[in-house]
């Protein structure tokens, strides 16, 4: 069965989050319960699917689904905090720092959704998407091998907004086909919450309302400029255009409901990243719903099961 993302217990007296949440706490061999003001070097990875559906998918005979408890690395997990899950959005602009936290998210397990990454499987040859691309704008944007020059189509899109405009009503729509996938899939293993990595969230503004937090990755101006000058080898000229292209950070600031400022170095970032975490980890958002589905789940196993039962009798 497959380990959940890394998660964070409370303490069992107080039910108050245990602090020191950049470090992983330790689990004591035969308890569920997390000590604070531990320190190893690894988090440690926990189970937190709800009770219904660990009940559906676990035998009963397992000592451990009793009485509520996963064992891991020689102790137990409580899992008396059912999962819940739900959406939070990332954004940030181009060459504000959204890789460097999106690794950090990573690191501390997360399920992230890059649309980045979707939007490149979605324009591959087999895809709708890719033969309208070549209708509407031609041969000349494909490498030999037959594959979209995305360098090419890059450069059109971004000198002419009304032709940006005709690429993203194109790809959208197949993006949230397979981001809606994903969702479900994390959604059935338990997952606490799904970050959606997406960079035009706020210009789009259509995706805003299905999402419980939206989170922006800010940057200065200047540093901006200057690492997208750097990165992409630019002119001032040509990076100033770039940046145009998208909405302001500033303006985009006023829309998050959490900003993480990457205008620092590294580990202020990743300070930031480590805190909003544990903020939403706490959360729990959503409650209701995952109850009516595990309910479900946990009905359909068991009606599975009578009716396996009854054949193999």
């Amino acid at each position: 069965m497959r380990a959940a993302p890394i998660g964070w217990e409370r303490d069992a007296a107080s039910h108050q989050p245990i602090g020191a949440r950049d470090t992983a706490a330790r689990l004591k061999p035969g308890r569920g319960l997390l000590k604070p003001n531990t320190s190893i070097k690894k988090a440690v990875p926990c189970f937190r699917p709800s009770s219904a559906i660990l009940q559906a998918r676990v035998p009963s005979c397992c000592p451990w689904v009793q009485s509520g408890t996963v064992p891991i690395r020689g102790g137990q997990y409580s899992s008396r905090y059912l999962s819940t899950m739900f959406l939070v959005g990332l954004s940030g602009g181009i060459a504000s720092g959204k890789s460097t936290v999106v690794a950090v998210l990573r690191e501390l397990g997360c399920a992230v959704i890059d649309a980045d990454v979707i939007a490149r499987e979605v324009v591959q040859p087999h895809f709708k998407a890719y033969q309208q691309i070549v209708h509407y704008f031609g041969t000349e944007i494909l490498l030999e091998n037959g594959e979209i020059n995305r360098e090419a189509l890059g450069n059109i899109i971004f000198s002419h907004p009304e032709k940006r405009q005709l690429l993203n009503s194109i790809t959208h729509p197949e993006i949230q086909k397979e981001m809606l996938k994903q969702i479900w899939k994390y959604f059935v293993l338990g997952y606490r919450y799904v970050i959606l990595d997406i960079p035009l969230l706020f210009e789009t503004n259509r995706l805003t309302k299905f999402m419980k937090y939206t989170v922006l990755v800010y940057c200065d101006p200047p540093t901006q400029l200057s690492r997208l000058m750097k990165r992409n080898r630019l002119s001032q000229a040509e990076a100033e255009a770039r940046i145009a292209s998208q909405l302001p950070l500033d303006e985009k600031r006023k829309l998050a409901s959490h900003v993480i400022d990457n205008s620092g170095d590294r580990e202020s970032t990743r300070r930031q990243v480590l805190k909003l975490h544990a903020r939403l980890e706490d959360s729990l958002d959503f409650l209701w719903a995952r109850l009516v589905v595990g309910t479900v789940v946990a009905g359909l196993g068991g009606l599975v099961y009578l009716l396996l039962r009854r054949f193999i009798s």
